[in-house]
């Protein structure tokens, strides 16, 4: 053949037996292969076969990027496209009696091979040349590396290839194992199999296996005989020897230890696969690479491999692209189904494998369609998903699948300290465990010091405890769902002995919901209780009589009644918030509270006073913030030795700090901003040796400070807004931060200049100030709002650390003249006369905040706009300028196609926005909004119409399309207009 001449081995499958459908042998072959070839001719319709396997090829030209060359032998492809003429008639009686599902696969892979610029023999007198044509064609393809233009089906492909790059150093000759880690879906198989596609032909031999754990699940201990299967079957593939034999595992090295070879093993889940096919680097020639495909880290280290590549989910906006893809078959959302589109995107989590399945599913479906699947899609998980998704959960032991059971249902997003004293109780080795679960990818640590586990996997959690009571909630482990929460609460005797935990968001159902007194009776295992809802609809008209006294967490915001139950037993309580609630007192007496650590009452305001904390010995925060009604503090929390965060902040009518907090020597954070009628804080607070933090501001009363606060732990003191506060507060000079805006303070003691830890001097203008010239030297943040200024002092020039300059409110301002390079922030918020900024700002990290500025003009917009910054800024405006190329007026989607050659890796651009009130939001909308695009994201504050609100982001180039989502996290506000314009690009090398 001439394909053998060109020493081009291709697959022929004459040798597999031919059923009803195609075998996973050929799906394999298919798979693995670099291109295919498709020869179409009058007959070939006549065969389901034929058919099946051309939608098996298509699927992995648009999942993998697989190379597919057409040739129409005496048929035109507008025949194959509308199945029309000979090719028509043929294609009809294949599909009499087949099902509609498979028809349709058939026509729509026929529809997309037929435009496929291919090989037409109409064009050739001689069958021959033709056929050396396309051989010789299909050999150059396979000596190129992939293109770039290979990569636009495969969003973000380009990304891993060039993360991968020096890991597999390829330029070097020595052999190399290369992991490559990630949850399940994330793509781990798709990036090595491009990789393979793109690499191996650089390498003797070559070999891909697939879904290992799935395929090759021989007995995992290390029993010889299933190393020698598993390695039978490796050296079979690695060589293409179908029926090889072997009889010792002694022949992976003595066949290969010459050979350059490239081999992925796909899905590894146990070490007895590493050991058999790939145990040393040593069984194998110089220059050769092994890839392993695996969730489960723990294989890595146990294999000595080092060189790993972590899948990191995609960006927001790829994740659309992906999407979009599978939906749309473009990378961008078709009219009107923007936001449907980012709400499935959202829902799917940024998993590469949710978004594909869930593209497929929505593929061809009108609007309403989609808005008719999206309710049932939020509380069932798709079967494909489930199924790939479960092999993970279904490989853990007994203890971890419980863990795991209990995070998806309850501790998603928990601190991982908390956590951990949380299930104590249950689990032995609680952070062993959590690391076994993160090691398998199934949950991971954040960067917040938080356990995150993915919401596909979450529902895949939810649904595994559904299913063990569908029909009896009350009988279940865990409820989560709202609706089956309900039926449970407002029924006497509903729940069981078996529930242990309780998750109920009430927020947005609407519905009023009167739960009965006996609710939580039959409920005598409950630990774990949190619902967070409205206060006007979720309603104890008959009161409470019972909680389990093993609860560990009781989180109930909005709480209705004016007490707890009486007979309420909290001696295994750990942490108790009860936020926005109705109480005024908590209970009656003495408690046995020593295992209550945290405790959070804030914005309560009808509480009046606090239980007894004699037994609260291991109290360690306590938020009475916003508790209006609260006059003192009982002298009993003298006994919580081990607080440490205590927040009274609004407490207005605190007059006097009680005495008995001098016990708590441990305390860290004292928080008394706002406590208006505090007339005076007490000498002991110097005794406070831990403390760090101690807020005052707004504490309007408050005179005069004790002397000689020399607290060597101080690092923050705020007293802003102290305004009756005049002398300079005797303090250690280890603060970090010191606040002193808008106080009557004009005096700054000279050694301020040296301080060594000074990082923050907050300070409102004096006309003194200019007299203190040890004080601009550490000046940072100065206020000159709501004064009568017509132009800045120019004393603002010398000082030299100035980071934040406000202005809000200087009616009278009507220029900016030039100002320290230092700044980050100015805010000009509201000074209606400001007309000239006679300056440039340098600072490329700086925020420009002239919201309400209405009289600026517009050299002075144009700078504001033009400024290189990676914060954003602020200014009136009704319309994009037009200098911003690329705009829309419709949603918050654009796409940009990209002409030059070769694509840059990266690109900039400076974004700009206009927002207006959603016709259907709130009479006082909401004033803060978030917005991003990319990875950029900013506060909108204030959020304003007839506002521009600028900012640039950078994105990596994937593809010859770039696509940008604008996203605000408020439905009040909606884009009306948004543009782009491109400052630079870093080119490919």
């Amino acid at each position: 053949m001439e394909f053998q001449r060109m020493g081009i081995t291709p697959f022929i499958d004459n040798e597999i037996k031919r059923g009803e459908s195609i075998g996973p042998e050929l799906i394999r072959a298919i798979r693995e292969s670099r291109i295919s070839v498709i020869l179409l001719s009058k007959n070939y319709a006549s065969s389901k076969w034929c058919l099946d396997e051309l939608v098996e090829i298509m699927k992995c030209r648009e999942e993998l990027g697989q190379t597919v060359v057409a040739i129409f032998y005496k048929v035109d492809p507008s025949e194959v496209k509308k199945l029309i003429g000979n090719f028509g008639q043929v294609f009809r009686k294949t599909c009499a009696g087949k099902t509609k599902e498979d028809i349709g696969r058939w026509r729509e892979a026929l529809a997309k091979v037929a435009t496929i610029a291919g090989y037409h023999s109409s064009n050739w007198d001689n069958e021959a040349a033709m056929i050396k044509k396309i051989v010789t064609d299909i050999s150059n393809m396979l000596n190129n590396s992939i293109s770039s233009s290979d990569f636009d089906g495969l969003v973000g492909m380009r990304a891993h290839l060039e993360k991968m790059e020096p890991l597999l150093c390829l330029e070097s000759d020595e052999v190399r194992m290369i992991g490559i880690w990630g949850p399940p879906g994330i793509g781990k198989t798709t990036i090595a199999r491009v990789v393979y596609n793109q690499f191996s032909n650089s390498f003797q031999l070559g070999v891909f296996l697939d879904n290992i754990k799935a395929n090759y699940t021989r007995p995992c201990s290390d029993d010889y005989s299933s190393k020698l299967q598993l390695q039978k079957h490796f050296m079979s593939q690695i060589i293409n020897h179908k029926d090889m034999e072997i009889f010792h595992l002694g022949v992976a090295q003595d066949r290969l230890k010459d050979k350059k070879v490239l081999v992925v093993l796909d899905g590894v889940n146990q070490s007895v696969q590493l050991d058999a096919m790939v145990k040393e680097t040593w069984w194998f020639g110089p220059g050769s690479r092994i890839i392993i495909t695996t969730q489960d880290h723990r294989l890595f280290r146990a294999h000595g491999i080092n060189h790993i590549y972590q899948v990191d989910f995609p960006p927001a906006d790829e994740a659309l692209q992906i999407f979009c893809m599978y939906a749309f078959g473009q990378k961008s959302p078709k009219d009107g189904f923007e936001e449907l589109a980012w709400e499935v995107t959202t829902f799917a989590g940024k998993l590469p494998l949710g978004l594909r399945v869930l593209g497929s599913h929505f593929r061809g479906m009108s609007k309403q369609e989609w808005i008719k699947s999206l309710p049932r899609l939020k509380t069932s998980l798709d079967t494909d998903i489930q199924s790939i998704l479960k092999f993970s959960y279904d490989a853990l032991d007994d203890e971890d699948k419980d863990l795991f059971l209990h995070i998806a249902c309850f501790f998603n997003y928990g601190v991982i300290e908390k956590v951990e004293e949380h299930l104590a109780r249950k689990f032995l080795e609680v952070r062993q465990r959590l690391n076994v679960l993160s090691q398998k990818s199934l949950i991971l640590f954040n960067q917040c010091g938080r356990i995150e586990m993915h919401s596909l996997l979450e529902k895949l959690g939810r649904e595994i405890v559904r299913k063990l009571s569908i029909h009896d909630p009350g009988q279940r482990q865990f409820l989560v769902d709202e609706r089956e929460i309900c039926e449970v609460l407002i029924s006497d005797a509903a729940g069981s002995k078996s529930i242990i935990g309780i998750d109920l968001n009430y927020r947005g159902i609407g519905e009023e919901l009167n739960i009965s007194e006996r609710a939580f009776e039959g409920m005598c295992n409950l630990q774990f209780l949190r619902i967070d809802g409205d206060c006007n609809t979720l309603q104890l008209s008959q009161g409470l009589n019972y909680f389990s006294r093993k609860l560990r967490i009781l989180h109930w915001s909005y709480f209705p009644m004016a007490c707890l139950p009486s007979n309420v037993n909290l001696e295994f309580l750990v942490e108790l918030i009860m936020d926005n609630s109705k109480l005024e007192k908590l209970w009656e007496g003495i408690k046995p509270l020593r295992n209550l650590k945290r405790m959070d009452m804030r914005d309560s305001a009808n509480l009046k006073e606090l239980p007894d904390f004699s037994t609260a010995t291991n109290l360690q925060k306590l938020n009475l913030s916003y508790c209006s009604s609260l006059i003192k503090l009982p002298s009993s929390i003298g006994n919580a030795t081990n607080l440490k965060k205590l927040n009274l902040r609004r407490c207005s009518n605190i007059m006097e700090f009680p005495s008995f907090i001098e016990k708590a020597t441990n305390l860290e954070i004292l928080d008394l901003s706002s406590c208006s009628n505090l007339v005076e804080l007490p000498l002991f607070i110097k005794n406070l040796q831990k403390l760090q933090k101690l807020r005052l501001g707004g504490c309007s009363k408050l005179q005069v400070l004790p002397t000689n606060i020399n607290l060597e732990s101080l690092v923050e003191l705020d007293l802003t807004d102290c305004s009756a506060l005049k002398l300079f507060p005797e303090i250690s000079t280890n603060v970090r931060v010191l606040k002193l805006s808008e106080t009557a303070i004009e005096e700054v003691p000279p050694s301020i200049a040296f301080w060594p830890r000074l990082d923050e001097l907050h300070m409102s203008y004096f006309e003194n100030l200019k007299e203190l010239p040890h004080a601009l030297c550490s000046i940072t943040d100065l206020y000159l709002s709501d004064t009568e200024i017509q132009e800045v002092p120019s004393l603002v020039k010398r000082i030299s650390r100035l980071d934040r300059l406000v202005l809000k409110g200087c009616r009278k301002l009507e220029s900016l003249p030039q100002i320290p390079e230092s700044l980050s922030i100015i805010d000009a918020e509201d000074c209606e006369s400001l007309e000239r900024l006679d300056c440039s700002f340098h600072n490329p990290k700086i925020c420009l905040k002239f919201a309400k500025c209405f009289k600026l003009n517009q050299e002075a917009k144009d700078l504001i706009i033009q400024t290189p910054t990676s914060e954003h800024a602020i200014l009136p405006g009704g319309e994009v300028p037009s200098y911003f190329t690329h705009r829309s007026t419709s949603g918050g989607s654009l796409t940009i196609k990209l002409n030059e050659k070769p694509l840059p890796t990266s690109m900039r651009f400076k974004a700009i926005l206009l927002v207006h009130q959603s016709d259907d939001g709130k009479k006082y909308p909401s004033s803060v909004v978030s917005f991003w695009c990319k990875k950029s994201w900013h506060v909108m504050y204030p959020t304003l119409a007839e506002h521009l609100y600028t900012f640039e982001v950078e994105t990596a180039v994937t593809s010859s399309e770039l696509v940008f989502e604008f996203k605000l996290d408020s439905s009040d506000w909606k884009i009306r207009e948004f543009g782009l314009r491109k400052l630079m690009e870093v080119p490919s090398f």
